[in-house]
């Protein structure tokens, strides 16, 4: 099960003890309900029945932002996991990427997911509009299937051409709704193990909320209070948790960045990559401006996936030969390990999450920690992480532009 090490000091529990009250408030009250995401299994047994006997080579999921995002991190997580078929995501209305992925499907031994969680998402509904010109499509019900909130009008355009749908819980917000329809439906035809996801986020749920463990609360804390704390690093040690930052990213930003009367707030979020990263972005964690955090998250086995550094000693590099009989994944988590160490000694604050492996439960649980982390965060800053009215006024900024035009 993940563990998380802080590296930085803790706060009296008395001072933050009433963040545990309001959180386990915004669960009970029922208001926020990514909450629930995890006890929520009858949707699973929906999904299953609606895949049972389907056999797809492609599936292609149309949509953007908390449509789609959630879904590459967990997916890209466990790429090489055997998987039913192949995932397609179209997310912005790019010609060249649209074509480069229709150009490969056969149409009938596809399953095409459109999921908009207002159900008029400009891209997502004109990248489908691309999708029925392209393939010259005349009926719905038999490989399209679209999730989208309960009454909205993608709902009633599904129920009059007889198409399959699924609804998100209105109470759940598009950057909180991996564990939901949206990412159930396109990880269960992927064959994912989705049961073992959201026992994950339920494992998750019981250790911070249930059982009150008060990492989580520290950290947010840190975050909210401390002068050098306004750019929060997540700093992954595996190239399968690429996606999962930008998942990270979304989350964090659209949730934390808000204005108050006249008062801007917010954290900024960066995702990178070690080792790779530190040949880029480290150098300005640590010899520049001192307002950051970083958060190391390594994977103690990665099982099959992973070699040995050859017992070989070339001509001139015999300096090199330190790492001979390493194991990839060895390496990555001492270079991890390192970078931590040298970030400490520079009074950075940092913390360690390790996963045992890359499996649907570490990730759920994964998942669910940085949903709960970005709720404490949001009730410390005293902000509604919920909404987003900035992403909105370009919405109609974009309409009048082109309406006018």
């Amino acid at each position: 099960m993940l563990k998380n090490e802080l590296y930085f000091p803790k706060t009296d529990v008395n001072m933050i003890h009433s963040y545990a009250s309001r959180m386990m408030n915004e669960f009970e009250s029922g208001e926020i309900g990514y909450y629930h995401l995890p006890l929520e299994v009858e949707i699973l047994g929906e999904i299953k029945e609606f895949l049972n006997n389907k056999i797809y080579d492609d599936v292609v999921l149309i949509g953007i932002g908390g449509s789609s995002v959630g879904v590459k991190a967990v997916v890209g997580a466990l790429l090489n996991t055997a998987q039913k078929a192949e995932l397609h995501i179209l997310d912005n209305v790019d010609n060249f990427s649209f074509l480069s992925v229709v150009k490969k499907l056969n149409f009938e031994r596809t399953l095409f997911i459109i999921s908009s969680k207002s159900g008029t998402t400009i891209e997502t509904i004109s990248l489908f509009k691309l999708i029925l010109k392209y393939f010259n499509v005349l009926n719905l019900d038999k490989n399209f299937v679209f999730i989208t909130d309960p009454g909205s009008v993608l709902e009633n355009f599904a129920v009059q051409n007889k198409a399959k749908f699924f609804n998100i819980p209105k109470n759940v917000g598009g950057r909180f709704s991996v564990l939901s329809a949206i990412g159930l439906m396109p990880f269960c035809a992927l064959g994912l193990d989705c049961e073992a996801l959201l026992k994950g986020a339920k494992a998750a749920k019981v250790h911070f909320l249930d059982d009150k463990d008060d990492t989580i609360l520290q950290k947010a804390y840190h975050y909210a209070t401390h002068k050098n704390a306004k750019i929060n690093v997540v700093f992954s040690y595996c190239d399968r948790l690429a996606k999962f930052n930008d998942w990270y990213v979304q989350l964090w930003a659209e949730s934390l960045g808000k204005k108050v009367g006249y008062k801007r707030l917010g954290l900024t979020p960066a995702g990178l990559i070690g080792s790779r990263d530190q040949h880029s972005f480290l150098q300005l964690i640590m010899d520049g401006p001192k307002d950051k955090t970083c958060t190391f998250i390594k994977v103690a086995n990665q099982g099959n996936f992973t070699d040995f550094i050859p017992n070989m000693s070339l001509a001139g590099l015999e300096a090199c030969d330190f790492t001979n009989g390493l194991s990839m994944n060895a390496m990555q988590n001492f270079q991890c390990e390192a970078t931590k160490k040298a970030l400490i000694n520079e009074g950075i604050s940092v913390d360690l999450i390790t996963l045992e492996k890359l499996d649907e439960f570490e990730i759920g649980y994964l998942i669910y920690y940085y949903e709960l982390l970005t709720s404490a965060v949001g009730l410390m800053l005293g902000i509604n992480t919920y909404n987003q009215p900035g992403v909105e006024v370009g919405k109609r900024i974009l309409k009048s532009l082109i309406l006018k035009d």
